[in-house]
C-alpha cells in the first residue's frame, strides 16, 4: 500500500495529453502517483493558488492536477515546481496529522486527571488495551 510520502507525479495524463490552444496557452494535466486525500488536496491548491498557471487538483477525484502554460519551454521548469509542492503539501499533511494525533492525546491526557468517579472512569477507559488477545 502506497502512503502519502509515495505521492508523487508519474507523467502526463494519457486521455488529455497537451494541446497548444487557439488563445496563447497550452492545457497540460499531469497524472499522481496514487489518489490523494481530500485534504492532501486542499493544501496544494492553497499552496499554489497565487501561481500564474493555477494549478489545480479536484479534491473529489485526487489524481491529476490540472495546469496550462504559455510556452513549451516553461513546461521542464513549471514540473519542477510542482515536483516541489507535492513533497511540501505531503509534508504539511503529515504534520497536520501529528498536531491532530498530539491534540487528541492531550486532551484525553486532560480527562483523565479529572477528579472523582468521572475522573476513575475516564482513567480506566484510557488503560483499556484494545489489542489482540
Amino acid at each position: 500500500m502506497e502512503g502519502i510520502s509515495d505521492l508523487r507525479i508519474t507523467g502526463i495524463d494519457d486521455r488529455r495529453p497537451p494541446m497548444i490552444r487557439k488563445e496563447p496557452y497550452i492545457d497540460i494535466i499531469f497524472k499522481l502517483s496514487h489518489q490523494a486525500p481530500a485534504d492532501w488536496c486542499r493544501i496544494f491548491n492553497e499552496l499554489m493558488a497565487k501561481h500564474p498557471a493555477t494549478p489545480k487538483i479536484k479534491e473529489k477525484e485526487g489524481l491529476y492536477i490540472e495546469a496550462w502554460v504559455r510556452s513549451p519551454d516553461v513546461i521542464a521548469e513549471f514540473l519542477e515546481r510542482l515536483k516541489e509542492t507535492v513533497v511540501e503539501s505531503s509534508r504539511l499533511y503529515i504534520e497536520r496529522i501529528e498536531l491532530m494525533s498530539r491534540n487528541t492525546g492531550d486532551a484525553n491526557a486532560l480527562l483523565a486527571k479529572e477528579m472523582g468517579e468521572q475522573g476513575r472512569l475516564n482513567r480506566i477507559i484510557a488503560t483499556l488495551d484494545f489489542g489482540d488477545s
